[in-house]
């Protein structure tokens, strides 16, 4: 499984809107020149982080985003099924009808492939990587 640049970007938004959260909404230009994302890519990134219920948007000339919920609340899965839907590393994990499940050995490994990656994913939160943040003696980097 590789994690597109969709998936890291969001991380990094997300990221970027907790670090920075001073009550006040942030505007994607801001974001954008932080985290060295096009404005263009970023806001399509950031349609589907508000869609999803995650970012709250304010429109005007003080517009921006923010976090809708705490940072406890989110984790990197949660953020990264936003952009890259199933994280399984294949397929048949998640698919009942396949006919070979029960008779397939390379399924115990894909099953356990997929239990360590949502041990790691589904529990970091983003709170965790605030605090990773604030531990870090140089600049912002994901």
């Amino acid at each position: 499984m590789t994690i597109s640049t969709k998936g890291r970007y969001a991380l990094r938004i997300m990221l970027d809107l907790a670090i920075y959260n001073t009550g006040e909404p942030i505007r994607v230009k801001d974001i954008a020149k932080r985290q060295k994302i096009s404005e263009k890519y970023l806001e399509q990134i950031i349609s589907m982080l508000n869609k999803s219920g995650y970012v709250t948007s304010v429109r005007g000339a003080n517009g921006g985003y923010y976090l809708k919920r705490a940072t406890k609340e989110y984790t990197v899965g949660d953020i990264l099924r936003v952009t890259e839907g199933n994280i399984t590393p294949v397929s048949c994990v998640d698919n009942d009808d396949c006919d070979r499940k029960e008779a397939c050995v390379a399924n115990i490994v894909w099953k356990k492939l997929d239990d360590a990656i949502r041990g790691v994913v589904d529990n970091i939160t983003l709170e965790d990587m605030v605090g990773w943040y604030g531990d870090m003696s140089v600049d912002y980097v994901i």
